[in-house]
């Protein structure tokens, strides 16, 4: 089993207005302790072949290990894109009492969330 501590999971959208949507999705279902969006930011990239420039907002989803799966399961069943960007982050370290904070805030996630 893997050990369960805090991590932050870097995901992109389209709008804001889904960022918010799936953001809010994950804190009330108990997933994310907290979820950062960060509007406006250019994406170039290639996709099929071909060159691309979007406006994306990032996300940055606080919980913990044993939620990543779920995390990452939950955002792709809501996210328009075919492949979505989703990266799980570990915590090197930080406040004790925030990351204590994160892992009491995504301790009992909604039956069926998880």
């Amino acid at each position: 089993m893997e050990q369960d501590k805090p991590i932050l999971v870097y995901a992109t959208f389209p709008s804001r207005e889904l960022a918010e949507q799936i953001g809010g999705k994950l804190v009330e279902d108990g997933l994310a302790a907290c979820v950062n969006i960060l509007p406006a930011m250019v994406a170039i990239y290639i996709w099929e072949g071909k060159r691309q420039q979007d406006e994306e907002c990032a996300m940055i989803i606080k919980s913990r290990a044993t939620l990543a799966a779920p995390i990452i399961r939950t955002v792709r069943s809501l996210h328009p894109y075919e492949n979505p960007a989703l990266v799980v982050l570990d915590i090197a370290g930080g406040a004790p009492p925030f990351l204590d904070w994160i892992m009491s805030q995504t301790s009992a996630p909604k039956a069926g969330s998880a």
